[in-house]
């Protein structure tokens, strides 16, 4: 485009709440806190939170990404994903006698908790997720094997046969599709009436809240772009929720210059979001990026507020 020529115009619909939710803000300080107190490197199982920016970012600053705590050395502290991990993967750091940090979101220790709540009581334990997904592993790993039956689709819900039809209980991967799942767990209630159920939706807020945005800006716009990365769960949910409500189409980017213009053409508005673990300034940077070729017009939408925060545990909070 020429300097002179007169830029097109743009409907820009951002949707509030986007971005880190308060797990995945907690679980990055921790990373921080850890090598500001311990020095560099202070090695993290798994990816801290799913978004390449974030781990490139934290890598730079000392963090040693690995998969197995058996890849550090005794000697360093280790860090465990926002994700929730197994239990033996504690139980391996103490017989090495490591120096770890749990960075598992505390939505998600509360449904290792409903789960332990249910096995104890003798229920067939139904977990809806995504197999192997960081989270749902970590979820089942919480129990024997074999206590935990994944169900993944409705036609999964519609085979499942318990041992006892009358003593079975859900519980959910945090980050799933909120309609998705409202159908599944419709099934399983249809089928086992009396179903014990979470005694809060296990469905965590923020992902609520940024699918329930979603929903808000998708009827109005031409594209859908969520910014975050093709591994993180609730980003990819974005999408599809965007889809589903109305949007012309939808895009998932990890940063601005993924972006494909052609993507744009004809377009006269887009929504813009960003899954709970991308950064404000990825979307700032989107933005910037859209304003040298369009001249925005920027609405925020907010169908609601979020106000929660997470202590960070105590060795850390000196």
């Amino acid at each position: 485009m020429t300097a002179h020529a007169s830029k097109p115009p743009l409907r820009v619909l951002l949707a509030s709440p986007r971005g880190f939710c308060a797990g995945v803000d907690r679980a990055i300080q921790i990373v921080e806190r850890a090598i500001e107190k311990y020095g560099a490197p202070v090695y993290v199982r798994h990816e801290i939170v799913h978004n390449r920016y974030v781990v490139d970012r934290l890598k730079a600053m000392g963090a040693i990404f690995i998969e197995e705590v058996s890849e550090a050395p005794v000697d360093r502290p280790i860090v465990f994903s926002a994700h929730g991990v197994p239990k033996s993967v504690p139980a391996e750091a103490r017989q090495r006698q490591m120096l770890y940090l749990d960075a598992t979101c505390p939505l998600v220790s509360k449904v290792h908790v409903e789960a332990q709540r249910h096995f104890d009581a003798g229920r067939e334990i139904v977990l809806i997720g995504h197999e192997g997904h960081p989270e749902v592993v970590g979820t089942m790993g919480q129990l024997p094997p074999g206590a935990v039956q994944l169900i993944e689709t409705s036609a999964d819900a519609e085979r499942f046969n318990p041992l006892d039809s009358a003593n079975v209980a859900f519980v959910t991967q945090t980050t799933l599709s909120v309609d998705d799942t409202a159908d599944i767990v419709a099934i399983l209630q249809r089928r086992f009436p009396g179903i014990a159920t979470p005694h809060k939706e296990d469905i965590c807020y923020a992902t609520t809240n940024r699918q329930d945005a979603v929903k808000a800006i998708s009827v109005a716009c031409d594209v859908l772009l969520v910014i975050g990365s093709a591994n993180s769960s609730n980003s990819v949910r974005l999408v599809e929720v965007g889809v589903k409500a109305g949007a012309g189409a939808a895009y998932l980017i990890d940063k601005a210059t993924d972006l494909q213009e052609a993507w744009l053409q004809g377009v006269g508005s887009i929504g813009i979001t960003a899954g709970a673990s991308a950064p404000e300034l990825l979307v700032q940077g989107l933005i910037d990026r859209l304003a040298e070729n369009y001249e925005l017009t920027i609405e925020e939408v907010a169908p609601t507020r979020e106000t929660v925060t997470f202590k960070l545990p105590r060795v850390l909070r000196t």
